[in-house]
């Protein structure tokens, strides 16, 4: 799959800095998915999609090294959310855009990154987030760079919700309902085994 024309636009980042709390404290992007790390997955449906492919981790840097990726650290010691993660792919992206995904999306739609670029440039909009018909997914948004101080400010100011952040600053909600299950996250050990059994079928 060639990447989009608008792709030279959009850096992918892809959050792998959680704490795991519902899967014992595993790393989820770590975790095996049909024989391949679950981040392994998202990496395939990411890549075609964007210029660059950014990981978010604030543990086990080595083993996400080993896929070939820029792997950014929180720039703060403290845990703060998935807004660290941004704030610091953000500042690090080579693009206007910044298309954000979890380690635990492993089936992200495959025209995600062109679909909210066009949806940002149509609505003149600064950032977009997923609706899967039934609910946000904040975790699967497009933001431009010119945000990035508000994104800081947020931080230092403690406020690090990541759905009320892209609110608070102006954010659409794209539909998605015509692919409600590529919004699937794996949060626990049973979510992970019965998409392997679903997709081992």
């Amino acid at each position: 799959m060639n990447p989009s024309n608008n792709s030279t636009q959009i850096s992918g980042l892809i959050l792998a800095g959680g704490r795991s709390s519902r899967m014992n404290g595993d790393d989820k992007g770590l975790l095996k998915l049909l024989n391949s790390p679950m981040i392994e997955h998202v990496i395939r449906r990411l890549n075609p999609q964007v210029s660059e492919v950014l990981i978010s981790a604030n543990r086990h840097l080595e083993a996400y090294e080993v896929f070939g990726y820029k792997v950014l650290v929180d720039d703060y010691d403290d845990y703060r959310g998935p807004l660290a993660g941004m704030s610091r792919g953000l500042s690090q992206s080579k693009s206007d855009y910044l298309l954000t995904v979890p380690c635990d999306g492993p089936l992200l739609p495959l025209d995600l990154a062109q679909r909210m670029l066009d949806c940002a440039q149509q609505k003149e909009a600064k950032a977009i987030l997923a609706f899967d018909g039934q609910y946000r997914q904040p975790t699967y948004n497009l933001i431009h760079k010119d945000l990035l101080p508000a994104l800081i400010k947020s931080l230092e100011n403690n406020e690090h919700k990541l759905g009320k952040w892209l609110m608070d600053n102006g954010a659409i909600s794209l539909d998605f309902t015509d692919q409600r299950s590529a919004f699937l996250n794996v949060n626990t050990p049973a979510d992970l085994d019965l998409l392997s059994q679903q997709l081992g079928s």
